[in-house]
């Protein structure tokens, strides 16, 4: 096989040797080129980054074939974005694609960093001592630079530039500045990067479109999306002409190219950053690039590209294009290119040899450890130092506090909601509500309703019809420094764009080691049960996905109080640690207001006091002098095993029913200490049978952990919801749970005999 990467270094040996060179030496200062804006020492120092990210690639790859380096897609090809790490502050956010090598080093330049190189090749190793992610995954990142690390760039991260840039402007308007992004200042720009193919991506379309939707209803968005083009993704060729006639007549989106020698391409990018800056207006950077020896080191570029094809990409090696134009402008002579070349690639590869044997994470709990932080202490401490007082309160809810409601309307499950979050914007006024219809409407179910006319448009507002762009937007605004509480319409609708939940706001602090965080409240309307008005898109009672996302926290409230508390403590959770928290909103339960009998009122609560929360590990226990059977449920389930366990009762059996009020992380131990105390257990599960794993994973940890009584589930249907009466066929009901209990506990119907079989405590 011929060496591809040993070809590309002796071509710039051959250029550095044998390109005409200027009879006169430039002064450092002096323009590179005639009233171009780079001078002749920038254009070296460029030089220099774009070298270094190219020997960088080259060890890369020697380090895979050492067994001792972990990761070889390259930045080789794509060192003209060398331009934009010059030309942008190291306070200017930047999501960057994966080829943006010398993008990183000439920002660390501009920001005096150092060690950047060493820093580098601990994540290509994957060392604990990686400064960005401690060895869990190949990122550029940089906290004190301002580059957030992103894991694939395929355009799923676009969403989140257009929300940090929509961030910068807002946090500006509402004169918030949080600790947590000081440093970023009010005419930053944000620069997010990505590949030609990626442009075809629905992610990156969707961030296109929501950066212009943005900027046309007046809100600043100084975001430049960069496209690195070098025509093709993986194997496939980019259409020639693809990008420009994709993006260039697009209403509100300015389109600069950026192609040639190193002066053109630096005049390119520092108009283009220039107009960002200064109208605070999205502008699409369409630098030209070519890609080198395939798209990682296992890619075979022969066998979709022809030998022709590969020498013609090769013969536009930038760097060998630069080196030429350094020395025909009189910047640099052979020499001290020549010695350049050779210092830097001794340099990276002694470094290289002096990092072997640096270890890596060695234990589930330290690669976890930035995940899901979790310390309540600290939360309550930071909620009692927020704590609201009475006078402040009754001029947000008018003169009787929701504490002092007595009609039924006000102690439903909506109505608590919504005062909790009343109290929460007043508590923090970095929180913004937002979503469709989530304003001036008050949301479909009128749990946001008021909140815009207390608290401004600036801080409760509607977004467009698009998922993806509000979850984008709240990761926006949670990296710097805000607190989002994002609502998606229906649960149903979320699938739409649940990468931006598990591949983007849930990995923020992993593969940054806690440096970064996208902390937030995703409000999610769902679950089944609704009468008369149903169907599966606003039926869905589908947590599968959800629960599957390693660090999202997920609580589903049953009861008003409980909503409220549950509410406080997501915030908290947010805001103290960070987190991402979704809060599954049983929208059955909005208005319920009787349990047993019509009219009882039995679903109604009092409001609880504006500092009382409910955190992770909290459960709810109801009848817990019961012990002959355990009932384990959540949301819908409640009334339902509530009303069964009356049932039960009838005939002798004592229930205890248990809300598992979290269903990530699931309070494990709760359960136990109460299936312990009882003669079995019954989970009522009432998402899909094998798509939820609420029952699965009660039923494994109960097994696992020796529990030697009689256990069992009942759950609804692998269906979708269909509309109307037919959805009791599939959904879960009280007869399943009562028919449950009977089967589990055998013929005598009793638990006390069920008890005695299996050796338990009478």
């Amino acid at each position: 096989m011929v060496d591809r990467v040993a070809i590309a270094e002796a071509a710039l040996d051959a250029a550095i040797a044998e390109a005409p060179v200027a009879a006169v030496r430039l002064s450092p200062a002096a323009a590179l080129t005639t009233g171009a804006r780079c001078s002749a020492a920038e254009a070296v120092a460029a030089f220099e980054d774009q070298l270094t990210s190219r020997v960088l690639d080259v060890v890369a790859r020697e380090l895979r074939a050492e067994g001792v380096g972990y990761y070889t897609i390259s930045s080789a090809g794509h060192e003209d974005d060398v331009a934009l790490g010059a030309l942008t502050r190291p306070t200017d956010p930047a999501l960057l694609h994966y080829r943006s090598g010398a993008f990183v080093l000439a920002r660390a330049r501009r920001a005096g960093a150092q060690h950047q190189v060493r820093d580098v090749l601990h994540s290509l190793m994957a060392t604990r001592e990686d400064p960005v992610a401690e060895g869990r995954h190949k990122v550029w990142g940089s906290r004190e630079r301002w580059v957030v690390p992103q894991t694939s760039t395929i355009g799923s991260h676009l969403p989140k530039a257009v929300g940090t840039a929509v961030a910068i402007g807002r946090r500006r308007r509402l004169g918030v500045l949080p600790p947590a992004a000081a440093d970023v200042p009010g005419d930053a720009i944000v620069v997010a990067s990505f590949g030609d193919a990626s442009l075809n991506h629905a992610s990156t379309l969707t961030a296109l479109n929501s950066a212009r939707w943005a900027h046309r209803t007046g809100a600043p968005v100084p975001l430049l999306f960069v496209c690195e083009d070098n025509g093709i993704g993986i194997s496939t060729p980019t259409p020639r002409g693809w990008v420009a006639s994709s993006v260039r007549e697009l209403p509100g989106l300015t389109y600069v190219a950026a192609a040639g020698e190193l002066d053109r391409v630096w005049d390119a990018t520092a108009a283009a950053v220039d107009r960002v800056r200064d109208r605070r207006a999205p502008v699409f950077l369409h630098l030209e690039t070519v890609r080198l020896w395939g798209h990682a080191g296992s890619d075979v570029e022969v066998a979709y590209r022809t030998r022709e094809d590969i020498e013609t990409t090769e013969a536009r090696d930038p760097l060998v294009r630069t080196a030429r134009q350094l020395l025909a402008a009189g910047a640099a002579t052979r020499q001290q290119l020549g010695e350049l070349v050779a210092r830097v690639r001794r340099d990276v590869r002694t470094t290289a040899a002096e990092l072997r044997g640096t270890p890596h994470l060695a234990t589930a709990e330290e690669v976890t450890a930035p995940l899901a932080p979790h310390r309540p202490e600290r939360l309550r401490a930071e909620l009692a130092a927020r704590h609201l007082d009475e006078r402040t309160r009754r001029r947000a809810h008018g003169r009787r506090l929701p504490e002092e409601a007595t009609a039924a309307s006000e102690r439903t499950l909506a109505a608590h909601l919504n005062a909790a979050l009343h109290d929460e914007l007043l508590r923090r006024p970095e929180a913004l509500v937002f979503g469709q219809d989530v304003g001036a409407k008050g949301g479909v179910y009128g749990l946001t309703a008021g909140l815009q006319r207390q608290f401004g448009g600036q801080r409760v507002f509607d977004t467009l019809l698009d998922e993806t762009s509000i979850l984008g937007l709240a990761q926006g605004l949670g990296l710097l420094g805000m607190l989002p509480v994002p609502e998606i319409q229906y649960l149903s609708y979320l699938h739409n764009a649940l990468d931006q939940l598990r591949g983007e706001a849930c990995s923020t602090s992993f593969f940054s080691a806690g440096a970064f965080t996208t902390p937030m409240v995703v409000r999610l309307p769902g679950l089944a049960y609704q009468r008369g008005f149903g169907g599966h898109f606003h039926n869905d009672d589908s947590i599968g996905a959800l629960r599957d996302i390693p660090g999202l926290a997920i609580t589903v409230p049953s009861t008003g109080d409980d909503a409220a508390r549950l509410l406080r403590g997501a915030m908290a959770m947010a805001a103290t640690d960070g987190r991402v928290v979704a809060l599954v909103e049983p929208i059955a339960l909005y208005h319920r207001r009787d349990l047993h009998e019509p009219g009882d009122g039995g679903w109604l609560r009092d409001h609880p006091g504006p500092d009382e929360v409910l955190l992770p590990g909290e459960v709810g226990v109801y009848h817990p002098g019961c012990d002959d059977v355990l009932l384990v449920t959540y949301a819908n389930g409640l009334p339902m095993c509530l009303r069964a366990a009356r049932r039960l009762g009838e005939r002798g059996i004592g229930a205890r029913v248990l809300d598992l009020r979290w269903l990530a992380p699931l309070p494990h131990t709760a359960v136990a200490e109460h299936a312990a105390a009882c003669g079995a257990v019954l989970v009522a599960d009432e998402c899909r049978a094998t798509a939820g794993g609420v029952a699965d994973a009660v039923v494994a940890r109960l097994a696992e952990d020796g529990y030697g009584r009689p256990v069992g589930s009942v759950r609804s249907h692998d269906s979708y919801v269909p509309l109307g009466p037919a959805a009791d066929a599939v959904l879960l009901g009280e007869h399943d749970v009562v028919d449950g209990v009977g089967r589990l506990l055998g013929a005598e119907g009793t638990a006390r005999g069920a008890r005695g079989a299996s050796g338990g405590p009478e």
